[in-house]
């Protein structure tokens, strides 16, 4: 016999306490009635002693099972309960004098709500011993008392109705089934949607937040929090945390035609464009907004004009560069000619400088269109930069200095040597000319430690320079911007490029005391490997 029950657990459970509520009733009803001394009166009855122990019997038994049965965990269990009920009802059937009794009708109540709890043939079963008990109880009834003769059709009728009840209870307890695993399938396909959604917005790298009347953050992806720059804004007035996003909202619900000015959440942050979407939640306003990182969007875009402007580059660099070889060479002619003045020998110098400075620019142009792919590999960053410190000391000006700090234990990463020494020449080469600006003496230092937080490696390059305007922070990595006239604005976009193409980050930080700090955060050893 099967342990599951027709009804899941919980209906199951509380279809049984109304059964032995059920039970208890009847057995409280009979007891009463029997010891009223009105069962002589009320029902003519075949065997009155035995109804009245019978009914003692029923009440007591119910109790015991309600006290012992409180939760049955096998079938075979609430088989059993229903088997005994019948048996015993039937044998009340016999006591009071069979269908005039009325207890017939108890029988069948009995044999449907037995049939809630029970599957197919084991409810089909007390069904039957029902009925056959109903009838060979009329049958020895009626050699006893001649009379119950006449009872045979409504016996027969009495046991059709057990079967009946118990065939429309197990179709309707069927149904049920469907329709609780149907809900039951529903509502767990619901469940992973939600939960699908909730992991799909949460893996968004744009940023989402939901607002109340009073700039309340009732939802905050982690795109959200990250492009703000805070853990987490859930439950918190953004006004003092965001003030331009709420600058901007203000501005759209006063004109919601107009686009959105871009803002930065935070000094060096990424460039953020917002769009705003009114919710009306019943009686109550939310505001839904987007904030999308287009700082990629133009990082992309450049990185697609300067390859566009390199294939041009590469295309006409023959063009250029025989011409202006050929002016190169003229000037530096005329600068030997002893004939020239002095005017004219600043004029050749001019056009050698900016002859110089033309073929410098086709030389970075041309870089971006073949750097060839990065080949990273295990460096241990202490021993790597020591020779290259001293390789740099042997070719610097005399009044240039280069200092080297290194943290104690081993410090290595993956990265591509050569375009490592690319990066590294050209910052220090900077350094060293801003604080050649400032100082006699051009002074950089190189530190290279270990970050306490992400236990990544992390290299930086200190100069005591002028340092950078803070309007000009944002724009400093971007292609051809330079604060200089002989500059070609590409060498810290390269650097930058370079780092990332071997998973490490180029970023500008303000040094205490003045100053310029390039930092290039490595990654960890074991990540590109």
């Amino acid at each position: 016999m099967g342990t599951e029950f027709a009804l899941s657990g919980e209906q199951s459970w509380r279809v049984l306490r109304l059964y032995h509520l059920y039970r208890l009733i009847i057995g409280i009803t009979l007891v009463l009635l029997v010891s009223s001394n009105l069962d002589t009166e009320l029902l003519e009855m075949a065997h009155p002693t035995l109804f009245r122990n019978g009914s003692w019997l029923y009440l007591v038994l119910n109790v015991l099972v309600i006290v012992t049965l409180r939760q049955p965990k096998r079938l075979a269990q609430v088989f059993s309960l229903a088997l005994v009920d019948v048996v015993l009802l039937s044998g009340l059937f016999y006591a009071a004098g069979g269908t005039p009794s009325g207890i017939g009708n108890l029988l069948i109540v009995a044999v449907a709500i037995a049939n809630i709890l029970l599957r197919g043939r084991i409810g089909l079963l007390i069904a039957a011993v029902a009925a056959i008990g109903m009838i060979y109880l009329t049958f020895y009834l009626s050699l006893s008392r001649p009379g119950a003769s006449a009872q045979y059709v409504q016996v027969g009728a009495f046991g059709a109705l057990c079967f009946a009840a118990a065939l429309f209870v197990q179709g309707l307890t069927r149904r049920v089934q469907t329709s609780e695993r149907l809900a039951e399938q529903r509502a767990a396909d619901v469940a992973n949607l939600e939960a699908l959604n909730a992991l799909i917005l949460q893996r968004m790298r744009t940023g989402i937040l939901v607002l109340d009347e009073v700039h309340r953050v009732l939802l905050a992806n982690q795109g959200a929090n990250h492009l703000l720059g805070h853990a987490d804004l859930t439950g918190k007035i953004l006004d003092p945390h965001c003030p331009q996003l709420i600058k901007r909202m203000q501005q759209w619900l006063y004109n919601p035609s107009l686009r959105p000015a871009s803002l930065q959440a935070e000094p060096d942050g990424r460039v953020l464009q917002p769009s705003f979407i009114a919710l009306q939640r019943g009686e109550r306003k939310h505001t839904l907004i987007f904030l999308d990182d287009i700082s990629q969007i133009a990082q992309q875009a450049q990185q697609l004009k300067l390859a566009s402007l390199g294939r041009l580059t590469a295309g006409i660099a023959h063009e250029i560069r025989n011409p202006l070889g050929a002016i190169s060479h003229a000037a530096q002619l005329l600068q030997e000619s002893e004939e020239l003045a002095g005017a004219d020998l600043r004029l050749a110098q001019i056009i050698q400088d900016h002859s110089q400075r033309m073929n410098m620019v086709i030389e970075n142009v041309l870089q971006l269109s073949r750097r060839r792919q990065a080949e990273p590999q295990l460096l241990d960053l202490k021993y790597w930069l020591h020779r290259f410190a001293s390789e740099f000391r042997t070719r610097a000006a005399p009044n240039h200095t280069l200092h080297l700090e290194t943290s104690s234990g081993s410090i290595q990463t993956r990265m591509d040597p050569h375009q490592l020494t690319q990066v590294l020449s050209n910052l220090v080469e900077n350094g060293l000319r801003y604080s050649a600006q400032k100082n006699k003496q051009g002074q950089v230092w190189l530190k290279l430690f270990r970050d306490r937080d992400s236990e990544l490696p992390v290299l930086e390059v200190l100069d005591d320079g002028p340092g950078i305007a803070d309007d000009q922070l944002h724009h400093i990595f971007e292609p051809f911007y330079t604060t200089e006239t002989k500059g070609t604005g590409l060498g810290l976009y390269l650097s930058r490029e370079l780092c990332e193409s071997n998973q490490a980050r180029l970023d500008y930080k303000v040094r205490e005391g003045g100053g310029s700090c390039l930092r290039i955060t490595f990654a960890h050893p074991r990540k590109l490997s």
